[in-house]
């Protein structure tokens, strides 16, 4: 299923996939539903959008516990058309193997960053997590579709079994928070545990995400008919939602420690989402918004660096003298409001820049 040595043309719904995502992440747009809420503004539709710009609690599942797996499962579908441009330029194996531990050894420098203050530092930033799986993912990248598949079950089911009968006692309830394998895991490993109980070892579940998405970027390269291609990414995504509701009534869905029924729920919406990129994008041709999109995801390290490192926050304190004189008759809601969009379009209006001069800042 796809041939990697020879270069594929790009994929638009695939960087229009990667740029919403990036966009929803760094745009800063859910702030506006924060703003509506706290105002006592919108009712109840807004406080519904609301709360699914956020994580849930432990044993909640919002919109926003997909982020990460979309964001994963993207970098897993872009990889097979990646190396096959490579490999068809005169790039041997071996250095392509070299370029992706220097990738994934940058990640894991630049996820330390972002994770780390003074003598606490933690490993399950985004970052650091898709360095590990990544590397793993790529040396699995020239086997076969159905090699993939099980291994990425495998890594499923070896950690629910860890976290399920992991013997140290104290660390031996898989569905209390401090109290499981990840929990053990981290203190084992960095230290101490993460406030909110994230665990480093998600990496491992998680690689289902790439490796999925791997699967489905060679369904991608196929001359197989875009009808067929669609059928089989929206019916394997309903498959997943369905498989990972109803193994949630064994095993609860947590995103904090990527629980089996989480990781199949979430890789369902992963594969369902991508499946409605490619229908309103590459077959009903859908190409300007979709563009539009597409200029975020084609530097989507850099973008998600910027923000996380104040970017935002240096473009708002830009917009917000500007915003504030034109629209302080409305009051302070207003002008929040309107700064909030100003600077997503800010932030979009970099991406472009550096598109318009075809700057793609890669590790």
């Amino acid at each position: 299923m796809g041939q990697l040595t020879k270069k594929q043309d790009r994929v638009l719904s695939i960087d229009f996939f990667r740029g919403l995502v990036m966009f929803i992440l760094v745009s800063g747009i859910a702030t506006l539903f924060h703003q509506m809420v706290n105002e006592g503004q919108g009712g109840a539709f807004i406080a519904w959008l609301d709360k699914h710009t956020e994580h849930g609690e432990w044993f909640e599942i919002y919109f926003w516990d997909l982020i990460q797996p979309f964001f994963m499962f993207i970098v897993g579908v872009a990889m097979p058309f990646s190396i096959s441009k490579r490999l068809a330029r005169g790039d041997s194996w071996k250095q392509s193997v070299w370029h992706a531990l220097k990738r994934s050894f940058w990640l894991l420098v630049l996820g330390f960053m972002l994770g780390a203050k003074d003598d606490v530092y933690y490993l399950t930033n985004i970052l650091p997590q898709l360095a590990f799986v990544y590397i793993f993912a790529f040396l699995l990248l020239r086997k076969g579709v159905t090699w993939q598949l099980l291994v990425s079950f495998a890594l499923i089911l070896i950690s629910d079994l860890l976290y399920h009968f992991w013997p140290v006692e104290g660390f031996n309830m898989p569905y209390v928070p401090g109290k499981n394998f990840g929990a053990w895991f981290d203190l084992a490993t960095v230290g101490h545990l993460h406030p909110q109980h994230w665990v480093t070892f998600n990496a491992v579940p998680t690689c289902a995400h790439v490796l999925w998405g791997i699967c489905t970027g060679k369904l991608l390269m196929t001359n197989w008919s875009k009808t067929k291609k669609l059928i089989i990414m929206l019916a394997a995504g309903v498959l997943g939602i369905v498989a990972g509701y109803v193994l949630s009534l064994y095993i609860p869905m947590i995103e904090r420690t990527s629980t089996s029924s989480f990781v199949i729920f979430s890789g369902g919406w992963c594969m369902l989402a991508m499946g409605l990129s490619y229908l309103f994008v590459d077959i009903m041709q859908f190409k300007k918004i979709a563009h539009f999109f597409a200029i975020v995801g084609m530097n989507p390290i850099f973008i998600y660096l910027f923000v996380s490192l104040g970017g935002r926050n240096l473009l708002t304190r830009m917009a917000r003298p500007f915003t504030y004189r034109f629209f302080i008759w409305g009051g302070d809601m207003l002008v929040n409001m309107v700064t909030i969009v100003v600077v997503a379009f800010m932030v979009w209006g970099i991406c472009y820049f550096l598109y318009k001069r075809k700057i793609f800042i890669k590790l």
